[in-house]
């Protein structure tokens, strides 16, 4: 059967390829075959990806989270109001007391949108080949399995810490504890895949529909570049079909041309967060205010700092820096307030988030104090880096806080340097200064502090160059702490030294993320980390 599947998909994709100029008819051949009308999709503007592989994708995710299914999801308590970790392809799991072994027992009768079964074979293939795909970039994922370096470095040809026990129930095994490894599977990039249809796709899987195959509430039909995506209603999904026929994605980047598609009815959904100033349209106008909604960002924008460059080498020159910006009118001027400061590295709706943490004040005569005591009565010269594709609201901010820093006596130099010149700048450790945004891949707080400040190359590689081995290195022991109230409390305890005392960033705000909805929709949610990438299974459209 396997080798069967393998030359029907083959001939398929030959077919397909003959025949990929034919847009138009395909899409014709879709509504005919599922009894669709257009106007019953869900319509609305994404990015334009270069793959949706799950694995080899850190930016795309909206098609990985409608067409695959993950072990796990995150889910919202409805009496909290908080996220949490809750069953999909896993049906109920267990941890041992050490924090070593997670073994999981899969839903049975669950198949892919081909008609093939899912199995733990399914979920090991899914690993094996994240550690080892040449393009893969979330192996973070499953980096603290047992045996992935050695799989990833050739020195192994399967998964120590991963065994199979039956068609439906395995386990993984950890090299050493890692409280966060169940909230890591919940991320797009740890979707499981099918083995059989993956492995005779080879390069073309995530790049052509037909042969990207999930266990998900949508189907991949048809993929115009440029133009458009078409995903279509999974009517034998195991969690039951969506509430919307399927989702007409547009490619449009324009956000000019969104806002008229939106006007003129031709989108159903607008992410305002792409807008730019043509955003202030809908959020003040008096004709949307109904069709707004908003969520949190749960991320945080912050500016980096370098330490491995005087004077920033210096916790009081960076202490200034964070006194002299008045962070509220940065919010307030470029994002119109919407949102709220952040005075460490855990935004509001993450877990370990500390609203204890003392405030970081507008205080310019203390930061003018700090920078003569620090030998610099005079000021400074800052290098401030951004990359020309920038958004038009991060030069803002730039030009904003280099203002400010102005006020005091630094002399900022603003430098817009060439996007890839830039991102090698950065991982290079050479970018003195710039700003960013880092939203929640899991809800956990080693999604952020690890990240930024868990390992030398992982500071390094973001150009700031934190250089207390002694605090990274228990930001990396933090992992392996099986007791939750415990390894929250030792977070907050190292938020505090990286950043109020050792003023290693500058935090600024986390964001509300905001949508305009047509009158079409019903069910409609922000998701949990206010991501612009959605799943939209429970999203219903009228015609």
């Amino acid at each position: 059967m396997y080798w069967k599947r393998m030359q029907n998909l083959t001939v398929f994709i030959v077919l397909l390829l003959l025949t990929s100029c034919a847009a138009t008819p395909a899409r014709k051949s879709v509504e005919r075959a599922t009894g669709y009308s257009e106007g019953s999709y869900l319509r609305f503007v994404d990015d334009t990806p270069d793959t949706v592989d799950p694995q080899c994708t850190s930016e795309y995710y909206t098609v990985p989270l409608n067409i695959f299914d993950r072990l796990v999801e995150v889910g919202s308590d409805p009496e909290s109001g908080r996220s949490e970790i809750v069953p999909s392809l896993a049906e109920w799991w267990t941890v041992s007391p050490d924090g070593l072994r997670y073994s999981f027992h899969l839903r049975e009768g669950v198949t892919f949108s081909d008609g093939s079964p899912l199995t733990a074979s399914d979920v090991g293939f899914t690993f094996r080949r994240l550690l080892t795909h040449p393009q893969a970039c979330n192996q973070d994922i499953a980096t603290s399995i047992l045996g992935a370096r050695e799989l990833m470095e050739g020195r192994a040809t399967s998964l120590e810490g991963f065994s199979e026990e039956g068609d439906y129930d395995f386990t993984f095994t950890l090299a050493e504890p890692y409280a966060a490894f169940l909230a890591c599977l919940s991320t797009p990039g740890a979707s499981i895949l099918d083995e059989e249809s993956t492995t005779a796709a080879g390069d073309l899987f995530g790049k052509v529909p037909e042969a990207t195959i999930g266990t998900g509430p949508f189907i991949f039909r048809e993929w115009t570049p440029g133009i458009r995506m078409l995903l279509t209603a999974n009517e034998t999904c195991w969690s039951g079909p969506p509430r919307c026929a399927g989702l007409d994605i547009q490619l449009v980047s324009d956000s000019e041309a969104q806002r008229l598609m939106f006007e003129k009815g031709e989108l159903d959904i607008l992410d305002l967060d792409t807008m730019g100033t043509e955003a202030e349209f809908f959020v003040h106008g008096d004709i949307y205010q109904d069709h707004l909604c908003h969520g949190p960002r749960v991320g945080i924008t912050y500016i980096a700092l370098n330490e491995s460059i005087e004077p920033l080498n210096d916790a009081r020159i960076r202490r200034a820096l964070q006194l002299s910006l008045n962070r509220q009118i940065l919010l307030d001027a470029v994002y119109g307030g919407r949102g709220a400061l952040e005075n460490g590295i855990f935004p509001r709706g993450l877990i370990g988030f500390n609203p204890n943490l003392p405030a970081i004040p507008y205080a310019p005569a203390e930061a003018r104090a700090l920078l003569e005591e620090a030998g610099y009565p005079n000021g400074f010269s800052l290098h401030i880096s951004y990359p020309a594709e920038s958004t038009d609201s991060t030069k803002e901010l730039l030009r904003l806080a280099a203002a400010m820093w102005q006020e005091v006596g630094v002399r900022p130099l603003l430098l817009e340097v060439p996007e890839s010149e830039f991102m090698t700048k950065r991982r290079n450790g050479e970018l003195s200064c710039y700003a960013s945004t880092w939203s929640a891949d899991f809800d956990d707080p080693d999604n952020f502090i690890y990240t930024f400040f868990g390992t030398a190359e992982n500071t390094f590689s973001r150009s700031l160059c934190y250089a207390d081995g002694a605090v990274m290195e228990r930001v990396r022991a933090a992992r392996a702490i099986v007791d939750p109230a415990r390894r929250l409390e030792e977070y907050q305890d190292l938020e505090r030294r990286i950043i109020q005392e050792d003023a290693a960033w500058v935090p600024l705000f986390s964001k509300q993320h905001f949508f305009v909805v047509s009158d079409r929709v019903d069910g409609f949610r922000v998701s949990w980390n206010g991501w612009s990438s959605n799943r939209y299974r429970d999203v219903a459209v009228t015609q």
